[in-house]
């Protein structure tokens, strides 16, 4: 259910990933922003993408999504460090 859950359908992949980055911001799961701002960078997504994905899940989320916001940064310039 997972693979077909993350293809292109109605929403590209990428936009998926963008979904899943917040929702795992909300729900403060780290090991799914780990794989989902991996995965979303492996599909081409830009840090301002990326960023903008984070201010929104702040924004549905309040203060304890700011917290663990901190958390999906530190992951995404690990991950864009990595690739350079």
């Amino acid at each position: 259910m997972e693979e077909a859950t993350y293809t292109t359908g109605a929403l590209e992949k990428q936009t998926k990933e963008f979904i899943a980055i917040g929702i795992s911001i909300i729900t403060n799961c780290e090991s799914c922003i780990e794989w989902h701002i991996n995965q979303a960078l492996k599909d081409g997504a830009s840090k301002e993408q990326i960023y903008e994905t984070i201010g929104v899940a702040i924004e549905m989320g309040g203060g304890p999504a700011t917290v663990v916001s901190r958390f999906a940064v530190k992951v995404l310039e690990y991950h864009l460090e990595k690739m350079n």
